[in-house]
């Protein structure tokens, strides 16, 4: 049997409601959410009916999503399928970390919390808006990028999808572009250019905060967003980073499959990566966390 890889998903499959039943359903779900309340007020309240346009600000977005998925996790431990490796795409590398052994649970969501405020703080400095960009490579995507001095592809996701990050004022225009090349522009449920130069000097800030953080020795495998590598000694240093470099997705799972993994669950409130894995590599069983956790009830 292959090994099993926990990856959990980033902003954007955020809705209202997110994780009310596994807070309802299991008590160490609900041991993780208290938790997350005792340090951030009201974070439940956000995940179980908070509005669509509330859970898009990046500052409620990151810690209601890390309470989910660590709540998520913890259920799948508990019931004992432990991940041999993890990653995290975005935001996600946090929780990663955290079930990884690199931090505890408050540590985690300590950091996360301020990691959504430094990237809120630096969205409302500019204009700007990201995009899945469908149906080019990656080098055409790079090509239509460089006639623009503000828009960067930050994400590369899996075959034939690349998410851009850019100055709204050119944004337009590039999708006028990315159409005229063969390809599909569509926008995503984020306010802000992530990945992207405009997060320089919230990936600095965060470096502060990591290394004012105890870090501990990690007991499961973790990948890096920035460099698809297994993490060595450097968390500070590649989870600060991240925040304004790309995220190099369809290469962590293509190393993953490399190392023996064959079931990648996500963990997470919907089927982003799911999807995206399933694009990349169709030997491996790619599902998400709730109709994993229906397969194994049923047995």
């Amino acid at each position: 049997m292959g090994k099993i890889a926990f990856v959990f998903s980033g902003q954007g499959d955020q809705f209202p409601g997110m994780g009310k039943d596994l807070y309802e359903k299991y008590p160490v779900a609900k041991k993780i959410f208290d938790l997350c309340d005792d340090i951030r007020p009201g974070t439940s309240s956000q995940c179980f009916h908070g509005t669509e346009e509330e859970l898009k600000e990046t500052k409620n977005t990151q810690p209601c999503l890390f309470a989910m998925e660590l709540a998520a996790a913890t259920v799948l431990i508990e019931k004992g399928i432990a991940p041999d490796v993890v990653a995290g795409f975005s935001l996600g590398e946090v929780v990663a970390a955290t079930v990884s052994g690199a931090f505890d649970s408050e540590t985690g969501f300590r950091l996360v919390c301020k990691r959504g405020e430094l990237m809120q703080s630096e969205a409302e400095r500019f204009d700007t808006s990201m995009a899945a960009v469908v149906k080019l490579t990656p080098e055409r995507v790079q090509e239509v990028c460089n006639k623009y001095s503000e828009v960067y592809p930050v994400n590369f996701n899996c075959p034939g999808q690349i998410t851009v990050s850019g100055i709204s004022s050119q944004m337009t225009d590039f999708f006028s572009d990315i159409k005229a090349a063969g390809g599909r522009a569509i926008p995503l449920k984020v306010k802000g250019a992530f990945h992207s130069p405009f997060m320089k000097a919230a990936a600095e800030s965060f470096a502060e905060e990591l290394k004012q953080s105890v870090t501990k020795e990690r007991n499961i495998t973790l990948y890096s967003n920035m460099t698809a590598e297994v993490y060595t000694d450097d968390v500070e240093s590649l989870l600060s980073a991240q925040i304004c470099n790309p995220v190099q997705w369809e290469k962590i799972i293509r190393n993953m499959i490399s190392d023996g993994v064959d079931t990648l669950i996500e963990i997470g409130p919907g089927k982003t990566l799911t999807n995206m894995i399933k694009k990349i590599s169709a030997d491996v069983k790619a599902v998400n966390i709730m109709e994993y956790l229906a397969e194994v009830e049923g047995c």
